[in-house]
């Protein structure tokens, strides 16, 4: 479980972050929560393995996922790019899932993950990044969303020991990101 230091501070990982991160914008961008929880975790496991960007994405969109979703036959393959990273979507017999490790990404772990990690803030968390999430347009996200994700993720040490460590995240930088209207 994770330590509070402070009502607004978590100290946590950042991998579970930039999962909530992403899977925040991956549900802005009309995906449903179960499908956005595992482009979550493959693009902080894509992230923690590489900062390369693969050709022949797409940019996500909800017109766009539903029309290529209802014409995506049984275990055919496209890619989605969220924060910057190409990430493979197939139709499962479920509807469109994730594929982690050649294998379907499974939700109900992701989210037991996420609750590990955030504890009693998870709701908290998930709430103040939906928000910035949805402050913004989907293009404008699309082009923004890594950038927005790293304005206020905890900072990470180079090399190998930096993906591990805990540092605070500090839910008032994700807060004062939304824009006011």
């Amino acid at each position: 479980m994770p330590r509070v230091r402070t009502t607004d501070t978590i100290s946590i990982g950042l991998a579970p972050v930039l999962t909530l991160w992403a899977a925040a914008v991956a549900e802005q961008l009309g995906f449903v929560r179960a499908t956005a929880l595992t482009l979550g975790q493959a693009v902080a496991g894509l992230s923690a393995r590489a900062k390369r960007v693969s050709p022949g994405i797409i940019e996500p969109s909800p017109e766009l996922m539903r029309h290529r979703g209802e014409r995506l036959g049984y275990g055919e393959q496209l890619r989605v790019d969220l924060l910057g990273r190409a990430i493979p979507v197939v139709r499962t017999t479920d509807g469109q899932g994730v594929v982690i490790n050649g294998r379907p990404g499974d939700p109900a772990r992701i989210e037991k993950y996420l609750s590990g990690k955030f504890g009693h803030r998870l709701d908290d968390a998930r709430a103040a990044m939906a928000e910035l999430a949805a402050a913004h347009a989907s293009a404008d996200l699309y082009r923004r969303g890594f950038w927005l994700g790293e304005a206020f993720s905890p900072g990470v040490a180079t090399g190998k020991s930096g993906w591990g460590a805990m540092r605070e995240l500090d839910m008032a930088k994700v807060r004062v990101l939304v824009p006011k209207r």
